[in-house]
């Protein structure tokens, strides 16, 4: 079974191990998470568990949201109660602010609750969040281009691409030239990210090395399958 939970990024320090030795990490909050709902294959045609993350207050929520965490009287509800439809389980909790599913997880039931105790013994980890955005960047950040010039014949244009383009044939750009534009704000995951320490009591989870996002941004983390 796979493992995995929903947090977000706290921020970044060091810890010392026993001989001294200094590791940077990340800490990350991660739970408790409630399971909403569990895909079968026989109903949905696929296996996965719903989770969600932090409590979100009523009035923030909407009723399609209220509704799926717990029972909500409506015409539709009273017009499948009558006709026998059988209505899925509802964990009873409170709306949440970052839902996921997580494929691979079994052995889960709806209104369970998934804390950081699972990775006790897992050694690495995968973390999924979304990079940094920042905004329309040139070519020196966006792709690292070292630039023009500083010398002789440039002139205001040191951090220009530089030619794009063909002569008469083919006359024109193709497409996935590296040029400015969108930089970050993406779906970034890192594999492998060594457990370096495990604190079930304050629902912490510090990794070895850096995590994508800003501080309070919401994450994924999943047991790696990673090999070495």
């Amino acid at each position: 079974m796979t493992k995995g939970i929903l947090g977000r990024k706290v921020g970044t320090t060091q810890i010392f191990q026993e001989d001294g030795t200094v590791v940077p990490v990340t800490v990350l909050e991660v739970g408790p998470c409630h399971v909403l709902q569990v895909k079968t294959v026989e109903r949905d045609g696929y296996e996965a568990v719903q989770l969600g993350f932090l409590d979100k207050p009523r009035r923030l929520a909407s009723r399609a949201e209220r509704g799926h965490v717990a029972a909500i009287s409506s015409k539709r509800s009273k017009r499948r109660a009558a006709a026998g439809v059988e209505v899925p389980a509802k964990p009873g909790c409170e709306p949440k602010r970052f839902v996921r599913e997580l494929r691979g997880a079994s052995g889960l039931e709806v209104g369970a609750e998934v804390t950081a105790a699972i990775f006790q013994d897992v050694p690495a980890v995968d973390v999924i969040g979304t990079s940094k955005g920042r905004g329309t960047a040139g070519v020196m950040k966006r792709h690292n281009f070292r630039g023009q010039r500083a010398s002789h014949g440039v002139k205001k244009c040191h951090r220009h691409a530089g030619g794009t383009s063909m002569g008469t044939y083919p006359g024109r750009t193709f497409k996935g030239k590296r040029m400015a534009g969108h930089y970050g704000a993406v779906r970034t995951t890192v594999r492998n990210l060594k457990v370096a320490r495990v604190d079930p009591e304050n629902n912490l989870l510090l990794v070895r090395g850096a995590v994508p996002g800003p501080r309070g941004g919401y994450v994924v983390v999943r047991q790696s399958n990673k090999v070495g």
